[in-house]
């Protein structure tokens, strides 16, 4: 279960492979890459820094995997995300999962990805016209971690409740 948190960028088709190397039993791979987009809440973005707590972030990006592990029969997943300033088009964040089948890939990656945007120690700050802000926790990220059957408290929802992985600050 490789997590790397880096301020280097990734590259996907590398990665994929070397997470696939020696594993004949992989059927499925799912992947999903976030990238900072131009615009957000309505304002210009010229810039995105994203902070963490060394050591406590890579701890919680495995929990949350191992709550993957519990719900889904996956072979190996992936995460790594970038921290430090980033610009428009630039990569933040890649999940991969492999699994014998499809459908178990494809749902843990969502649910890793959901995890993560809601539980994962990171915080972000965006350079706008107005000057610098930080992105709050968004209901629409509290609601996909609820399809999940996880309550977070978040972004004004009730508190998190235990499935395996403890809430792990107050991230974005």
């Amino acid at each position: 279960m490789p997590i790397r948190v880096q301020t280097e960028d990734f590259d996907l088709g590398r990665e994929i492979a070397a997470l696939r190397a020696g594993s004949p039993q992989v059927g499925a791979v799912a992947s999903f890459i976030g990238t900072v987009r131009d615009i957000n809440d309505g304002q210009s973005v010229s810039e995105m820094e994203l902070e963490h707590y060394p050591g406590m972030t890579e701890k919680a990006l495995e929990q949350i995997v191992a709550a993957a592990r519990q719900r889904w029969e996956i072979i190996d997943a992936l995460v790594i995300h970038r921290v430090g300033p980033l610009r428009p088009l630039d990569q933040i964040v890649l999940v991969a999962v492999t699994s014998a089948h499809r459908g178990e890939a494809f749902a843990a990656c969502e649910f890793i990805m959901d995890y993560l945007k809601s539980e994962a120690p990171f915080w972000k700050k965006e350079q706008t016209p107005a000057g610098a802000r930080w992105v709050d926790a968004r209901v629409s990220d509290d609601a996909a971690l609820k399809r999940w059957g996880i309550e977070t408290g978040n972004a004004g929802g009730s508190a998190a409740e235990d499935l395996s992985v403890a809430p792990t600050g107050s991230p974005t």
